[in-house]
Parts: structure tokens; sequence; C-alpha cells
């Protein structure tokens, strides 16, 4: 009787070696949300929004979200600089509307005072054209800073992988960049 009590531990010994684990219970805790990226000290966070190419006209929205605690003023334009791959500040002239890109009326509309509370946002427009026939080199963009307004703190934009080999702004003789008015 021990020797087949013996014979029979060692069986079950090794069957419990051979056989496949039970998979783990599913979790009951719900997955972790993505995310959010962290909000900038000024309480406003600049992203990128809808783009749009045809016929030489560029235009790139960019979307200004308060995600501070208090409301955030705007009234006006934001301020614009590009940098090229090497860090350095392309020679791009920024104008406030589109004159001289191309005919965009939300572009001519006035800036209006706005009063942003937490969680809203606020959109502008940047707009550029190639009237360069000639093949000559394009001026490529690989980070572009954008402060609400003048006198505001700087930050760098997140091109969110959309633009792999850059923002080609690819101005030609006009070397000027269009911007927008805020707008709800």
């Amino acid at each position: 009787m021990k020797r087949r009590l013996a014979v029979l531990s060692v069986a079950l010994v090794l069957a419990a070696c051979t056989t496949e684990p039970t998979p783990p219970a599913p979790s009951s805790a719900p997955p972790e949300p993505p995310t959010e990226p962290t909000c900038p000290a000024s309480g406003v966070r600049v992203t990128v929004g809808v783009e749009d190419a045809a016929m030489g006209l560029r235009v790139v929205g960019l979307k200004l979200t308060n995600c501070g605690e208090e409301p955030y003023r705007l009234d006006g334009y934001p301020a614009v600089r590009v940098f090229d791959a090497e860090g350095q500040p392309l020679d791009v002239r920024v104008r406030h509307g589109a004159e001289g890109i191309a005919t965009i009326d939300r572009f001519e509309l006035p800036p209006e005072p706005l009063t942003l509370q937490p969680g809203d946002v606020a959109e502008t427009h940047l707009a550029w054209r190639n009237t360069d026939t000639s093949g000559g080199a394009s001026a490529v963009g690989q980070t572009v800073e954008v402060a609400p307004e003048a006198g505001r703190p700087w930050q760098p934009v997140e091109l969110d992988g959309r633009f792999p080999q850059g923002l080609h702004l690819d101005s030609g003789d006009t070397g000027t960049l269009g911007v927008s008015a805020w707008r709800r």
C-alpha cells in the first residue's frame, strides 16, 4: 500500500509539472486611460489641429487649450517662430492675416477679446504659399514655437508625428507666413 501511495504521489507530481498553467483571471480594474500631456506653467497648451494643402497653398490649424485652473484672456494673434533641423530660426516673416498669400476670409477677421474658462479651446491658423517656380530649395521647419500673444511665454508645438519630415514651409520667394486671430 505504501508503494502504491508513493507511485501515485510521483505520478501526481509529474502530471502537475507537465500540464499547462491556468491563465490568470481577468482583472476587474478598468484599464488606465491615456495620460494627458502636462499643463505648462502658463496654464495653456498649444497643439497642431487640422492641416490642408492644395495648389501650393498650405494651411495648418493650431489649438490653444486652457488646461489651467483660472480663466485665460486672449485678444489678438499668436506670435510664431519656426526653426530648422539645427535649431536655427528660419527667415520667415509672420504677418497678421493672409494678404499677399491667399484670399482666406477667416484670416481677415479682426481679433476679438476672448476669455477661455478651464477646458475651453481657441483656434488660429497658419497659411503660406509656394510661389517659387525656379526649383530653389525650400525652407523646412522642424520645430515651431508659439506664444499665445506677443509678450507671453513661448512653447514648442508638438507636431504629433503628422509631419515626419518636418513642416515644409516652402515659402519660395515670399518668405511669408500668415496667421489668423484666435477664435473659439
